[in-house]
């Protein structure tokens, strides 16, 4: 059987990883092919500073982002305890959520990371010292980066070295792919060019720019969670200073403008920035929809599933998205009536 995942984001990688691995601990044959315009380092993914944190998707039930975030949670828990850790990127980190608005009175998360409390209002009071902006609400707790800068590749090895396969080339039509294409299943994470490759209007541009200062003296990750903060979050060699969130917007350059507010506010949260080296800038679209598409096309002679629509969330989605992936591919296959023995 011949499968194609047509995407070489996480979200795409993710899936082809766990498809390969469970053909093969089945003795299954197991034909699986990547296929993008780009990969790593060249996805949108790459320039995300990658730290582990859901957030609700309009359209998308809270059990299931619960659910998907749980598993790549216990995913790069996994990792950062193996001797791929530093490959893989992985890092445990403290954080701090702090807001000048009311923030959410249940975490929905909170039982998935290690240690979630609120701070109190001594805490508050001595954050707030000296600062314009004051924080009314914080929680703090601890849980895992996994920059996709080495995330991507590791997975990318990891699925060479089981024998899967590489393609670069752009699809541009997923229905003609799917009739000229010798695959029978099909896996479509192709993120914000399903717009273009199955015409889903839905999909959006989210656009986000980051700046990269080095900074080794900083062991916590800050994240101003009111509707106009900004955040901090150390990676390996640097640390990310962001951000924006900005729909509808195809804009790939560097704003200055955004660029100032990003600097400034976060030297605002953290002082110490004031004099730390400035690395780069960039920006990414994000794959933007009203609701996360998981899920199988019904009819059909080929196996078709979807995935994508993750937004700003695609790291922290990606394992569960891709573990879902998987049990999806798994029930057609049993619906279709292909050998049940060997899958």
């Amino acid at each position: 059987m011949r499968i194609a995942v047509i995407g070489g984001g996480v979200n795409g990688i993710s899936s082809a990883v766990q498809i390969l691995e469970y053909l093969k601990s089945t003795g299954s044959p197991a034909d699986v092919t990547v296929l993008s315009e780009a990969f790593s380092p060249n996805t949108t993914g790459d320039g995300s500073a990658g730290l582990w944190g859901p957030f609700l998707l309009s359209g998308t039930p809270t059990a299931r982002v619960h659910r998907w975030s749980k598993h790549m949670h216990d995913f790069l828990a996994q990792i950062w305890l193996s001797e791929d850790a530093g490959e893989a990127g992985v890092c445990l980190l403290p954080c701090l959520g702090l807001t000048t608005t009311n923030m959410d009175t249940d975490v929905f998360w909170k039982d998935i990371v290690y240690g979630c409390r609120r701070l109190t209002q001594k805490q508050l009071d001595q954050l707030n010292v000296g600062r314009a902006k004051k924080y009314t609400e914080g929680i703090h707790y601890i849980t895992y980066t996994s920059e996709p800068a080495k995330l991507l590749p590791y997975l990318m090895k990891r699925f060479q070295a089981n024998g899967g396969k590489i393609v670069q080339q752009k699809i541009t039509n997923l229905e003609e792919f799917i009739t000229n294409s010798e695959y029978e299943v099909i896996i479509n994470c192709t993120g914000l060019g399903s717009r273009e490759c199955v015409k889903d209007n839905g999909m959006f541009p989210i656009r986000g720019q980051v700046s990269r200062v080095k900074a080794n003296w900083l062991y916590y990750a800050f994240m101003d969670e009111s509707d106009d903060g900004n955040y901090i979050i150390p990676n390996y060699e640097s640390v990310v200073l962001g951000g924006t969130h900005q729909k509808n917007d195809y804009n790939t350059k560097v704003c200055p403008n955004d660029k100032a507010f990003i600097v400034n506010g976060c030297r605002d949260m953290l002082p110490s920035l004031e004099n730390a080296q400035h690395l780069s800038d960039w920006v990414g679209l994000r794959p933007g929809r009203d609701a996360l598409r998981l899920e199988a096309e019904k009819g059909g002679k080929k196996i078709i599933i979807h995935n994508y629509g993750h937004g700003g969330a695609g790291v922290t989605l990606a394992w569960g998205c891709a573990k879902e992936v998987l049990e999806l591919l798994k029930h057609e296959l049993e619906a279709r009536n292909f050998v049940k023995s060997k899958l």
